[in-house]
């Protein structure tokens, strides 16, 4: 064979790879194989589905961030996205739960059982939900004063929180049914669901926000009520392909009857892995009030803008790392715990490439992407320093993403809830406030915390890792 032929033959399989991750292929055994293809076909549309995740939030913040009062909407959108941190922790952790019973049952070849564990997931989103929207539409105002806003900022806002997390169903089972897909190892339609939510937005937010012909403008509130129709039309995307798709999951409408005893399975899986996200999202919570309590609007302002564009990186890594997840439950399903254990290296490996490459980016563009985002130089200034202090640690994120995902696949969600509770609370939380208020160091003591605790998060999750209790956890 030549040289030329090789290399054709080679790119032949890339393109090829390429197509059957865009595509979607639930044939694949993800239990047997080359583990690097695996990697790739779940990888693929995990980070494309996560990219468009973060998308919502950029699009919202260019749009705002042109208006009138932008310092206002943009801390509104900031300040409700921390808030909203709350409900994405929800969704992951019930999404966790779903990806790791689905890819168990799926690897155990029994997806009937997938299927129906997959539908109970979903009726336990509906009861938490309704609570959950009825206190963001009463309560929106006060949320905000709360979480450190202007009197006057709120007053601007609240009826952008009380519209977004008034919608959390919406958020809720966008991850969670995007979960039950990935745990089957249909990660393409999760990725084609996020396409489709962010498409809409995008054409919707400037028409909305702007006005465009007999459509009033609406200003700040029209990017939410962008925002809710995009992922409500990526659900209905999901929810047709749940009960129409050819993949190996079935749905039939008898799986909606409530089976309390795997309601309770899910629960006991999903409450541990909600409580790390908690943990996690609470920190950034205090974080963001205390940033704006220290740094006034402007400051808080500044802080949400890189904080936006750092998830923008962020979350495409995660999807990334959330390969892990389904490698690991479904081998661990098939009692292949070498094979999990490798996938686990390899998918870190990626992660590290990708997430040193947005470090280098994000150091030496930074000044440029933030002032993409906004014209009020108070908050370009803290924006950057914000943005380019965070992205150090840009690597260790990696490698904690990729660990915590192998916990949770493997149904060990207690390991990095523990890991979060020291590492957020017991250790960023007060070095934050010590470096912010005792040293005076305002913003940039809360930005110097955030790498320095990242780091230590995922230092314990290597040692967690290797001491192996994630391999002998039954689901």
């Amino acid at each position: 064979m030549t040289e030329t032929t090789i290399k054709e033959t080679f790119i032949s399989k890339i393109f090829t790879t390429l197509k059957q991750a865009l595509k979607g292929d639930e044939s694949f055994d993800y239990t047997s194989g080359s583990i690097k293809k695996a990697v790739i076909l779940l990888a693929i549309p995990m980070v494309l589905e996560m990219m468009m995740e973060s998308v919502f939030a950029l699009v919202d913040l260019y749009f705002v961030g042109h208006l009138k009062h932008s310092s206002f909407a943009i801390q509104t959108v900031g300040l409700t996205e921390s808030v909203l941190t709350i409900i994405y922790s929800l969704a992951i952790g019930m999404s966790m739960a779903a990806t790791a019973v689905v890819a168990r049952r799926i690897g155990e070849k029994d997806p009937i059982a997938a299927a129906k564990a997959g539908m109970q997931a979903i009726i336990i989103a509906f009861a938490v939900n309704s609570l959950l929207s009825i206190f963001g539409i009463i309560y929106a105002k006060d949320i905000l004063i709360v979480m450190g806003s202007s009197i006057e900022s709120a007053e601007h806002g609240y009826r952008f929180t009380q519209i977004m997390i008034g919608s959390s169903l919406c958020i809720m089972l966008l991850f969670l049914i995007n979960g039950i897909f990935r745990g089957a190892g249909n990660a393409a339609i999760a990725m084609k669901s996020l396409w489709i939510a962010n498409i809409c937005n995008i054409i919707l937010c400037p028409i909305l926000i702007n006005g465009l012909g007999p459509v009033p403008a609406f200003g700040l509130i029209g990017a939410a009520i962008a925002t809710t129709l995009g992922r409500s039309i990526g659900v209905l995307y999901q929810v047709y392909h749940l009960f129409f798709g050819n993949g190996v999951l079935k749905i039939k409408i008898a799986y909606f009857a409530p089976d309390f005893k795997q309601i309770k399975a899910l629960v006991k899986i999903a409450a541990p892995g909600i409580l790390q996200f908690v943990i996690a999202s609470c920190s950034w919570i205090f974080l963001a009030q205390l940033v704006a309590t220290t740094g006034g609007d402007h400051g808080s302002a500044g802080y949400q803008t890189a904080l936006r564009i750092m998830m923008f990186f962020i979350l495409p890594a995660w999807g990334l790392s959330n390969a892990a997840a389904t490698l690991v439950g479904q081998n661990l399903g098939a009692k292949q715990i070498e094979r999990a254990e490798k996938s686990v290296y390899t998918t870190a490996r990626y992660n590290v490439i990708f997430m040193a490459s947005i470090m280098v980016i994000t150091l030496v563009f930074g000044q440029y992407i933030i002032s993409f985002f906004t014209n009020d130089e108070m908050v370009k200034t803290v924006a950057i320093e914000a943005l380019q202090i965070m992205s150090i640690g840009f690597i260790f994120y990696g490698i904690g993403m990729v660990l915590i995902n192998t916990f949770n696949g493997a149904g060990d969600t207690w390991t990095p809830t523990g890991i979060n509770f020291f590492g957020f609370w017991l250790f960023q939380i007060p070095l934050a406030f010590v470096l912010a208020k005792h040293f005076n160091m305002g913003p940039t003591g809360v930005f110097i915390a955030i790498p320095v605790a990242e780091t230590a998060i995922t230092l314990a999750g290597i040692f967690f890792y290797k001491r192996g209790k994630w391999k002998r956890v039954q689901v």
